[in-house]
């Protein structure tokens, strides 16, 4: 299959192309000589574009877009999350249909149903947080809403969301490196005793997922992807830790105090007008200190997704990447 990718340089785009370059023909969007470099080097075809900059032209001939370019930060103007995150997808999904591509596979994210509440066995009826007061959950939940409403039959374009949650593995730039740097520094303490417990999603069962997402699946629809059962949140962090050849202590925060200093952190930054990220965000303390359980039978119903790893294999296989 033909596949346009944006997103190739980061952690996911990145290893479904390490996966897949030699099954799909893959073109990734790139901006830079850097980028050129990793995408070459993943074997994929790097060619210059941006979100919202995508032409129909640059589209023609391709099967399927796989959209993983996201704007992540936890800081940040609003109009650069919707710029991104919102515009960026509504272009591209113009784009790739006016060039008569019959594919859309978005990855979207269990936090587009967040508002800082605990979810606890969501499934896909769950509806989107599309007033969310976090900038990422607001915007990542208006793309995955343009996303389905352009599903097509009659025209032929299928779009799919695929949700993963707490995306964790070799390559990951986000949530170990970050953890591993508090502990390492004495800044990291258990929030709530890290009792709270998260569905997890492995790097290498979400690019399965995503490739399951290329021809199965009903157009229209949005599908989490999961590792299995729940895991509690210190248990499996610390083994994540571990892997990385760092112990974590004992120290431990109550979530209302987290949640607390992060709201008057954000609330002083605003006022100042300060433009570098403040210690903590808000976002970052209410999903970090909440119930995330999910369930993933429609996507074992309708593409029929089966993980093909499980945590220990995945623990594994992250160990060995830290240590080369």
């Amino acid at each position: 299959m033909k596949i346009f990718i944006t997103g190739a340089s980061g952690f996911v785009g990145g290893a479904f192309v390490k996966t897949y370059a030699k099954t799909h023909d893959i073109t990734a969007m790139s901006r830079s000589d850097k980028s050129d470099a990793a995408i070459r080097a993943l074997g994929a075809t790097p060619v210059r574009a941006a979100l919202g900059e995508v032409k129909t032209e640059q589209l023609k001939g391709f099967d399927a877009v796989v959209h993983c370019a996201a704007y992540v930060e936890e800081w940040g103007p609003w109009e650069d999350y919707w710029r991104v995150n919102v515009d960026g997808t509504k272009e591209l999904l113009i784009a790739a249909k006016g060039a008569d591509v019959k594919r859309f596979v978005h990855i979207g994210t269990e936090a587009a149903l967040f508002h800082g509440q605990h979810m606890r066995n969501v499934d896909e009826h769950y509806p989107l947080s599309l007033n969310s007061p976090y900038p990422y959950a607001r915007t990542k939940a208006h793309a995955e809403k343009a996303v389905r409403e352009a599903n097509d039959s009659d025209a032929g374009f299928t779009t799919i969301v695929v949700r993963p949650r707490f995306v964790w593995g070799p390559g990951d730039q986000t949530i170990l490196p970050v953890v591993k740097a508090m502990v390492e520094k004495g800044q990291f303490a258990w929030i709530d005793g890290g009792r709270n417990k998260t569905s997890t999603t492995y790097i290498g069962n979400l690019t399965h997922a995503m490739n399951l997402a290329l021809t199965k699946g009903q157009g229209g629809n949005a599908y989490f992807v999961l590792d299995g059962p729940p895991v509690v949140f210190r248990e499996f962090m610390t083994k994540m830790l571990n892997a990385g050849g760092v112990t974590p202590g004992d120290r431990a925060i109550p979530g209302w105090v987290v949640r607390t200093i992060a709201y008057l952190g954000e609330t002083t930054y605003r006022a100042l007008n300060i433009k570098s990220k403040p210690p903590l965000t808000r976002f970052t303390a209410n999903i970090m200190s909440r119930d995330c359980i999910l369930t993933d039978d429609k996507a074992k119903r309708e593409m029929g997704y089966a993980p093909p790893f499980t945590l220990e294999q995945g623990l594994k296989a992250l160990a060995e990447s830290l240590k080369a």
